[in-house]
């Protein structure tokens, strides 16, 4: 009578147990493709980040630009004023601006 008794526990059970592997197996094939997925994801850069850099590089620059016509205004007036220390800075001022219009975005 007892035998009887663990057969429904037992034919219930390996359904179980084979739903489980069955997942598993599964989980294990699937586990590479999500894998290499993510790593696909984390090299590549979409173009919308690519825009977000490109804009900030540009604000950068522009700000660097800005910067560098203040001082070259001031050096220019002290200049005018004859400190040849300032009329240096200014022909500096003026070589770094240029360079970076021209490596400019």
């Amino acid at each position: 009578m007892r035998i009887v008794s663990c057969i429904p526990f037992a034919m219930g059970a390996s359904l179980l147990l084979t739903g489980c592997i069955a997942r598993t197996a599964v989980d294990v094939v699937t586990l590479p493709v999500k894998a290499v997925g993510g790593a696909v994801d984390a090299t590549t850069t979409s173009q919308s980040e690519a825009d977000e850099k490109r804009g900030r590089a540009m604000r950068k620059q522009e700000e660097r630009l800005g910067k560098l016509e203040r001082q070259h205004r001031k050096a220019e007036q002290a200049c005018h004023e004859g400190d040849d220390a300032a009329c240096r800075e200014m022909a500096q001022l003026e070589d770094e601006m240029e360079a970076l219009r021209r490596s400019g975005y």
